[in-house]
C-alpha cells in the first residue's frame, strides 16, 4: 500500500560490529545460485544468523523476485544486513533499491563494501557473480558486515536528504 512502510533507524551499531554476529537475509537469482552457497557457507561458518530466500536450485528465476524478499526482510526487521547475488549485481540492485529504507550497491571492491557502510549507510551488499570470484565476495561480505555507519554530521544530513526523497516520493 502506498506510504505504508516503516523507515529503518539508521546509525545503530550492527551486531557484527566489534567482532559479534549479525543476523543477515540472502537472495539470488539462478546467476548467482552457485556463489550463494559459497556465502552461506561462509556467513555460516563466521556464526551469523542466515535467512535464505532463495533461490534454491539453478533454474532460471527473476532477480526482483529475490530483491523483494530480501528487502522485506529488512524492512520487517528479521535481518539487519542483506546480501543480493546474481550475474552483475546490477539488476538485483535496481530492484532492491526501489524498497523505501533500502540503501543497496553494487560493490566489487572492498573499500566501497565498507565505505558505502561507514558514510552511506547501506544496508544491502550486491554482488555480480559473473564479476567476482568466491573469495573476493567472502572478502566483500566480510568487510561489509564488520562496517558500522559513521554517523558523521556530514553523512547524517545526507541520508536525511536521501529518507526526505523517500518520503515525498511515498506520499505521492
Amino acid at each position: 500500500m502506498k506510504g505504508s512502510f516503516r523507515l529503518l533507524t539508521e546509525g545503530a551499531p550492527p551486531a557484527a560490529a566489534g567482532g559479534g554476529v549479525m543476523q543477515v537475509v540472502i537472495g539470488a537469482d539462478h546467476g548467482g545460485y552457485e556463489l550463494k552457497k559459497k556465502i552461506v557457507d561462509y556467513l555460516s561458518s563466521q556464526g551469523h544468523g542466515i535467512i535464505d530466500v532463495g533461490t534454491h536450485t539453478s533454474e532460471a528465476v527473476d532477480y526482483p523476485d529475490y530483491a523483494r524478499a530480501v528487502a522485506n526482510a529488512i524492512i520487517d526487521l528479521r535481518a539487519e544486513r542483506g546480501i543480493l547475488i546474481c550475474g552483475s549485481g546490477v539488476g538485483a540492485c535496481v530492484a532492491a533499491d526501489k524498497f523505501p529504507g533500502i540503501r543497496a550497491a553494487v560493490c566489487h571492491d572492498a573499500f566501497s563494501a565498507h565505505q558505502g557502510v561507514e558514510d552511506d549507510d547501506m544496508n544491502v551488499l550486491c554482488l555480480g557473480a559473473r564479476v567476482v570470484g568466491p573469495e573476493l565476495a567472502k572478502e566483500l561480505v566480510r568487510v561489509f558486515l564488520v562496517a558500522v555507519f559513521s554517523a558523521q554530521e556530514r553523512h547524517v544530513r545526507r541520508l536525511n536528504k536521501v529518507k526526505e526523497i523517500e518520503r515525498e516520493l511515498a506520499a505521492g
